[in-house]
Parts: structure tokens; C-alpha cells; sequence
């Protein structure tokens, strides 16, 4: 897949949700985008981030896991101008969806980090071990799917919120570290 090629397709967060989203599921993506308060810490981390990363995101507006993780990625990116986040629809976009499959399953939310080259660096989806640990404890109480329609706990939201942060740094600094980008960028 030409990743370069492919980024611009990509949907900024608010045009994704207007292509993609009813206005109950555009509803429920604000709503929970209101709930998300990056710590200061977690701002200035962001801020700190010096190389640029193509953040490519796999969503669905339908689904409820992405309604209660991809909100947190617009506020990265908002907080990071290294980031340049773009979205892309699971059922518009089979081509990513192939290449980003979660256990041999087309899952949403899933996220290619790539490099400004356009080189992959990681993925990480479609759930962050804090909403892992949460379902497993639930498990007793039978399957569940999350819908978005009730915003999670705040703990499980600063879990989710930590545990995303924690991937975007990991790749940052993949990034910072490489050689063939420290030289290209001669630092």
C-alpha cells in the first residue's frame, strides 16, 4: 500500500464525522469529546513532540469504541501540531481495513503510526488495556459491546485517555530516536 498516497484520503476529525456520522452519532462523538480533559502534564508532553507522525485512523462513526477513544485522538492533535491525524471510514476504506485487521478481524478503532517518509512505525487498536481490563472484569455479567450512548467512567476514561497517550509517546519517540531520521534532520 502507498502510504503517502493513501494519507490524503484521509478525513480530518470533524469532516470524518460530517461524511460519516448521523446526528445521533455526531451527538454522541461530542459529547464524549467534551468529557476528555488532557491533564497539563499530558498537554505539555504533547507539545514537546518534535517529529512529525502520520497518524492514520480506522474508525466507524457507528461504532461505540470509537466514539469513546477517537475523540482523544482530535485532542492530541490539537495539543500536538506533530501529529497530523487524518480518519478513515472501516466499510469506505476495505484496502486499510485489510492491512489494519485486530486478530484476523476488521476492528474499529485501529491506528497506523507512519513516519513524515511515510514509513510504518506501529499499530495500536481497537482497545487500550485499561478498556481490556474493564470488559474482563465484566465478563461474568455475559458479551457486551459498548455503544457509545453512556459515556464511560471518568477512571476509565483516564485510564483510556493514559494508554493512547502512552502509544502516541512510545511512537514519538521511536521517531525522535531513529538514526535515519536524526540524520535526515541533522540532530
Amino acid at each position: 500500500m502507498d502510504l503517502a498516497a493513501k494519507f490524503v484520503e484521509g478525513l480530518s476529525y470533524a469532516d470524518f464525522l460530517t461524511k460519516y456520522g448521523n446526528a445521533d452519532q455526531q451527538s454522541r462523538w461530542s459529547s464524549f469529546h467534551a468529557a476528555v480533559k488532557l491533564k497539563v502534564s499530558q498537554v505539555e508532553l504533547l507539545k514537546s513532540f518534535t517529529r512529525e507522525m502520520k497518524v492514520f485512523c480506522l474508525a466507524g462513526a457507528w461504532c461505540g469504541d470509537c466514539v469513546n477513544q477517537c475523540p482523544i485522538f482530535d485532542h492530541f492533535a490539537q495539543a500536538a501540531p506533530a501529529i497530523k491525524l487524518r480518519f478513515f471510514d472501516r466499510d469506505a476504506h476495505p484496502d486499510l481495513g485489510e492491512k489494519l485487521s485486530v486478530c484476523g478481524g476488521a476492528r474499529v478503532p485501529v491506528v497506523l503510526f507512519v513516519s513524515e517518509d511515510n514509513f510504518q512505525v506501529g499499530m495500536y487498536g481497537d482497545r487500550t488495556l485499561s478498556k481490556y481490563r474493564a470488559l474482563v472484569a465484566d465478563i461474568v455479567d455475559g458479551p457486551s459491546c459498548p455503544t457509545g450512548i453512556v459515556l464511560p467512567g471518568a477512571s476509565q476514561v483516564d485510564g483510556v485517555v493514559q494508554d493512547w497517550l502512552n502509544e502516541f509517546e512510545r511512537v514519538q519517540w521511536i521517531l525522535r530516536t531513529s538514526g535515519r531520521l536524526r540524520k535526515l534532520h541533522n540532530d
